[in-house]
Parts: structure tokens; sequence; C-alpha cells
């Protein structure tokens, strides 16, 4: 991951007499509140009601805080800088909203907010800049999914949301955009494992490429233009990005397919991939407790080879207490172990003397990660994290299938490789499935199981996402009745959207 790997070769699709920003720029200058449909921007509110909460635990922990006291509190200066704040301290805690594809919010609900409490936009100005920046960061995203960089370490993700969300708050028109875009993808930026997992680089994580965004804005609003093919180009972002290009995820069913419809939303600290295991453990937690190490023989996690990926490559950087922050919330055993002790999975757990305590990981060490083949089919089947673009590459991701994990993990695509591409994300799901089985040392065993993580996307998400992110903020420390007014936002005026973020944040 450190060393970028040499140019894929032309960027495969179809050939486009329009480039694909120039066409996604078009569509998206144009978005008004009246194209949305109501569904997208219920979601879009819970979103925004998701990070703030994110943002909230962030500003609340020292690292925030030095944050904060290096660059400045949101909304105290310039709106440049508070993006930057805002996006740093959403992504510190693995607690940011993930897509089809990328997470998300740390730029497309971070930026726009800083852009419309310095502009004095009203509440339905700032849900149509959002879902404008999710629609341009998760398309770009998707179309690179298939390569090296996923998750928080596609950080090219928040090139795109952010200079979306910028240029949509500012009325920016088409070419404008386009400048701005093309001139952020001149240059993005490729992290380092060992930056994210050790130490407080993390921050920068987002910090970083939203300020690289900030510069080609104003680039662009001052006339400088940046390449409108940087996307599809053979010396272009794909070429360098992505093992197997999909320039056709840029613009495919542009107001048909919402990927602000497959969001999933964090509901607690972590890594992606330990969320059903901890839901399982929580459940587990209400029916054994209380729970002594010593009553315990031994902790299963059946998952999905995704999950045992996340957690091999924290594992060298986790063993017992003192783990670094940055890979102790991607660690299956350690948060397992303490929701399986607790009952939950709280931000203390994570920040506090807690993570220390032998209790934890006397337990943590009697968890064992069992690959289930059943739960990796489910995976490769949803449209989230990648099995989307599985779908729109078809044979083509047979080589990237093998060099992310190997033979068997090519063999069991087989089946999505052979399907067409979803006409829309409105039954999108995100299978990140897992059981948990406790072998208790008297012979009793206990166990658990989850498809869908509680507040992923699908069936349950759909109809209860206003509520579930409401039980998130207010856990975090928020105020009920902010939580409550959430569902509203669109309806606000920029006086009352304006008192409502700044509530939300105090």
């Amino acid at each position: 991951m450190s060393t970028p790997p040499p140019p894929a070769s032309p960027a495969a699709g179809r050939n486009r007499a329009v480039p694909a920003l120039e066409e996604l720029s078009h569509w998206a200058a144009a978005l008004r509140p009246g194209d949305i449909p109501d569904r997208v921007h219920a979601l879009a509110a819970s979103q925004l009601l998701s990070q703030l909460a994110s943002i909230r635990a962030g500003a609340a922990q020292p690292q925030g805080r030095r944050m904060i006291g290096g660059f400045g509190a949101p909304f105290r200066g310039d709106a440049r800088t508070s993006a930057c704040v805002l996006a740093g301290l959403g992504s510190w805690l693995n607690l940011d909203d993930t897509a089809y594809a990328g997470h998300l919010s740390n730029s497309t609900v971070a930026v726009p907010l800083a852009y419309a409490h310095s502009l004095g936009l009203d509440g339905a100005a700032l849900l149509t800049a959002v879902v404008t920046a999710n629609e341009c960061a998760a398309r770009i995203t998707a179309a690179a999914t298939l390569g090296p960089l996923r998750g928080h370490s596609a950080v090219h993700t928040h090139l795109a949301g952010a200079v979306s969300g910028r240029m949509h708050c500012e009325g920016a028109g088409p070419a404008e955009l386009t400048s701005a875009l093309g001139l952020a993808f001149a240059m993005p930026n490729w992290p380092l494992l060992r930056a994210f997992l050790a130490g407080d680089a993390r921050l920068f994580n987002t910090f970083t490429p939203v300020r690289t965004a900030m510069d080609a804005c104003d680039a662009a609003r001052a006339g400088l233009q940046g390449p409108s093919d940087i996307l599809e180009h053979p010396d272009g972002f794909l070429g360098r990005f992505a093992t197997v290009p999909l320039p056709e995820a840029v613009t495919e069913g542009l107001g048909e397919r919402w990927h602000t419809e497959t969001l999933s939303f964090k509901m607690h600290p972590g890594g992606p991939g330990i969320d059903a295991a901890v839901d399982c453990a929580a459940e587990l937690h209400r029916e054994l407790a209380p729970l002594d190490p010593d009553d315990i023989a031994e902790i299963v996690v059946d998952a999905s080879f995704y999950t045992l990926a996340v957690g091999r490559k924290a594992e060298p950087y986790v063993d017992g207490p003192g783990a670094p922050l940055g890979a102790l919330v991607l660690h299956v055993p350690y948060t397992v172990a303490t929701t399986l002790l607790t009952g939950r999975l709280t931000v203390e757990d994570f920040t506090t003397s807690r993570r220390d305590e032998p209790l934890r990981w006397r337990t943590a060490r009697r968890v064992r990660l069992v690959h289930e083949a059943g739960m990796t089919r489910a995976l490769l089947t949803s449209e989230a994290p990648f099995g989307e673009a599985l779908r729109q590459a078809g044979a083509a991701a047979k080589q990237w299938l093998r060099d992310f994990g190997g033979p068997e993990l090519a063999e069991l695509a087989d089946e999505v490789l052979r399907q067409s591409p979803r006409r829309d994300f409105t039954e999108a799901c995100k299978a990140t499935g897992a059981r948990v089985t406790v072998r208790l040392a008297d012979g009793r065993t206990a166990s658990r199981s989850r498809m869908t993580p509680v507040a992923a996307a699908g069936p349950d998400t759909r109809a209860h996402h206003a509520e579930l992110v409401r039980e998130k903020f207010i856990g975090l420390g928020g105020d009920e009745r902010v939580a409550a007014d959430a569902e509203r936002v669109r309806d606000m005026s920029a006086d009352e959207l304006r008192a409502w973020v700044e509530a939300a944040l105090r």
C-alpha cells in the first residue's frame, strides 16, 4: 500500500463523446431539491445527524481537541478551515457512515455544513449539496473500487466529495465544477497504512484531501482549468488507482441510481467488518451476563473474508494493552470481547483506561476467527462494499479477486460476476455478516448471527434509519430536541439551520 502500482492498461469502457467529469458536473450543477426523491432526502437528513454525532465524538477526544487547538474551532474562522476541521473530527473513531462506494460523510457532510453556515443557506440547499456530494464522491470512488485502495484508505473519495459539496453550495456552474474536480484529481493522495494504524496521522486522512479540494475550488474560481478527462485518460486517475477501471460507474443512471440509498450508518466506533460481530456479542451479553473470562472456553467468530482481511491488517499492531487506537478499532477480538463483557461498544472503550483492562484482554485471547464461505457469497452479492463493482466489471474482476483474496475468493464470486448491474439502489444492502458462538467452561454453548449489521444498508435501515441515528446522536451526548428536529431540516430557514447545527455541536 505504501508504493503506488505501475500504471494499469488504458481505462476500459465505452468511447466517450463527453468526458466523465464533464457529464457528471453538468448533472450535479443542475441538481435542485425537487429533483431528489423524498426517500433520498430523508436518508440525507439522517446522514447529517449521524455525522454531527461523529464530529461531536471526535471533538471531545484529546486528539480532536489538539486539532481544534492547532487549526481553530469549526465556524469560528473561514469556511475553508472549518470544512477541514469538521472532516478531521468526524473521521477519528470510525463513526463515519459508509456507502457504495466509500466513507462519504467526512467530506460530503462536513464541507456542505461549513459552507452552508458561512453562506447562510437554508436546509433544503444544505441537503441538496450533501446529496450532490454523495453522488459525485460515491461514483468516482466506485470507478476505482477494484483497486488497491478501499474504505478509509480511498482518500480520493474526499477530493470529489469536498469539491462537489462546496461548489454546489456556492452555485458554481458545470464548467467551473469540472475544472475544480480536474484540478483536485491532478495529484490525488495515496495514504500509508503504517501512519493510519499506528499514530494520530489518521486525523489527516480526510483533513488533507479536503484541504487539497479547497485549493482546487479556489483555483477554478480564479480561472485555472483542470483536464476534464482526468478520470478515464490512460495517463489519468483510473489508470493509476484502479486495477479494473470502471469509468462507466461515474455517470451510470444519473438521477436513477442514487448512491445515497446505499448508506450504512455507524452505530458504534470500530472499523469495517466488525459491526455484525459486535451486534451479536451485545445480544449474547444480555443472555449470558455476568461473565468472567474464566467462564469462557472459547469464542468463535464466523465471518466473511472481508472481516478476516481487515483483522489481518490490524493484527500485527495489537498485542494487548497499549495497542494504538488506529489498529484497535479494527481488531475483532478486542471489540467482541469488550461487547460480550459490557453489553455495548462505546467511544470510552477506545479512549480511556478501559482499553487496557486485563479482563478484556484475557477474554480477547479466547476469540478465534473462522472464514464462513456462505457469508462471503452474501457479501459479494450485496451492493456494498464492492459487490456492485464486481457486477459492473464481470469476468474482468477475476484477477483482482485472486490478488485480493486468492483463488477461493474468485471462485466464490462466480455467481455475482454473471449478474447485470443494478438499475437502481432502492433495495441495496451491505451483507457484512457474522456469527458469534460462546462455548462456556461448564459445557454450555450460546450463539447469535446476523447477516446485516444494525443500521447497515438493507430493508430494516430503510424503514428505521431516522430512529437509529437519533439513538446514535443522543448516545454520544446530543440533545434529544436537536435529534428530533433532524427530520425537518429540509424545511428550515437559514437562521433555523444555523441555530440547529450550532446546538448539535454544543
